[in-house]
């Protein structure tokens, strides 16, 4: 089988990113509250005021996986970052290096960029790409919990701010 190759993603990559946005959250448990389609890929992609970009991976022909990242900003280091909302890999393509080859290419973007770091989440229970990211040197950052606001709680939230 032929190694991976990366590609930036295009406009007409959307229904690719979408199907590829789907399985991840079906892998993550999560199916059910991923509301990516179509078209809201493309606008917040490659609309007017693009959200985040994408590099595709591909093993031959055969869309092998993604990752997903945009920029964000370090006070401490008065630097941009870059943030990695996702990275996957098709089930069936893993152990074939093409996770570490994204990350590879997503570091050296930072480096490209003047980027300061380079961080993302993982789920707890993701085991294997637990280990892919402490053999690439990765460090976990134990002294820190992610918090989120969303739906209800970020309506309430936003409409105190109105007083």
């Amino acid at each position: 089988m032929s190694a991976p190759t990366l590609r930036p993603a295009t406009r007409a990559d959307v229904p690719l990113i979408t199907q590829l946005i789907q399985e991840l959250a079906e892998y993550e448990k999560l199916a059910h509250t991923c509301v990516a389609d179509d078209e809201s890929v493309a606008e917040n992609l490659f609309g007017e005021r693009p959200a985040a970009e994408v590099v595709l991976a591909f093993i031959g022909e055969e869309p092998a996986g993604f990752a997903l990242y945009f920029e964000n900003y370090s006070t401490h280091l008065s630097r941009r970052g870059m943030h990695l909302e996702d990275l996957y890999v098709r089930e069936h393509l893993r152990g074939r290096g093409v996770g570490k080859l994204l990350l590879a290419k997503l570091a050296s973007i930072a480096l490209e960029r003047g980027y300061g770091r380079m961080e993302w989440a993982v789920l707890r229970w993701n085991e294997s790409a637990i280990r892919v990211y402490d053999a690439i040197g990765a460090e976990p950052l134990s002294g820190w919990l992610t918090y989120r606001l969303s739906g209800d709680s970020l309506q309430r939230v936003a409409s105190s701010a109105k007083s």
